[in-house]
């Protein structure tokens, strides 16, 4: 009698209810957007951050070999190179940028700079977008390029400050007013909170050193708060804040609290001293 070999039956799988299975591929779903999420914010955290450092650090070294090579171009001072025909400096002995009116130009006496600005060298009009000026605030370790106009693509998002159109260029009277990230894309202006009374806030052209002094803080206004940009600076918001005098003032602005832009933060500078001729430094 032939012994049986006995045969095992797979029972079937138990087949998954649809509600488990719907939670199971909801479940995939989370996973996969909470990965992607973590990467774009690893992206604009990190990545934009050291791309816009690295360009603008590049920018300034670019700004600063071609101011060098201008300089050395023309020669020292009183040089036939430095001079034109009629005997002036190249560029014009008056130092006003044009369009500004003469009046316009004088300091406050309450107000004036030690070097005086309306007879020192102006910086010419930038193109849209161009970086012409080099932002270092030794306090806070801020060294970025300045470009004209606060396009965030052109400007901001490069890591640069960007400088408020329709207000004065640095040296001039009035109030050059800047922009910059708080967060991402280099976020120059992130740190401004810790700017105290006295901080020195330098700003550096083709022809001249502009040194300002910090003067007051707005931690919070409106983002539609025009008047902190105004020539003479007071805000529309917030009661008291601001300036009543004309003078030669910087404004720094920056969203505020961190990773919003609900609101903005102020700082305000007065003009102390200028130095033509400066150059890369």
């Amino acid at each position: 009698m032939r012994d049986r070999v006995p045969v095992v039956q797979q029972g079937r799988r138990p087949r998954r209810s649809f509600g488990l299975r719907l939670l199971w591929n909801g479940a995939e779903v989370a996973v996969t957007l909470g990965l992607v999420l973590l990467l774009l914010v690893a992206h604009q955290l990190w990545w934009t951050n050291r791309q816009a450092r690295a360009a603008a650090e590049r920018k300034v070294e670019a700004l600063e070999e071609e101011w060098g090579a201008a300089a050395a171009s023309a020669g020292p001072p009183g040089s036939d190179a430095a001079e034109g025909s009629s005997g002036r400096p190249s560029g014009g002995a008056s130092g006003r940028s044009s369009g500004a009116s003469s009046s316009g130009d004088r300091a406050p006496r309450d107000g004036r700079p030690s070097a005086g600005t309306a007879d020192g060298p102006a910086t010419p009009r930038p193109r849209w977008d161009q970086a012409y000026a080099v932002l270092r605030i030794p306090r806070i370790g801020i060294r970025v390029p300045v470009g004209e106009g606060v396009s965030k693509g052109a400007v901001l998002n490069q890591g640069y400050a960007g400088h408020y159109p329709r207000t004065a260029q640095p040296g001039q009277a009035g109030n050059f007013a800047l922009a910059g990230h708080r967060n991402t894309h280099g976020e120059p202006f992130r740190y401004i909170d810790r700017l105290r009374r006295g901080d020195e806030i330098e700003v550096r052209t083709a022809d001249a050193l502009y040194t300002y002094v910090v003067d007051k803080t707005l931690a919070r206004t409106s983002a539609r708060d025009s008047g902190v940009i105004r020539s003479v600076p007071r805000s529309d918001v917030r009661a008291g804040y601001g300036y009543r005098d004309a003078g030669y003032y910087i404004t720094l602005t920056t969203c505020t609290p961190e990773y919003t832009s609900k609101y903005r933060l102020v700082v305000w500078g007065k003009l102390r001293s200028m130095r033509p001729g400066q150059g890369p430094g």
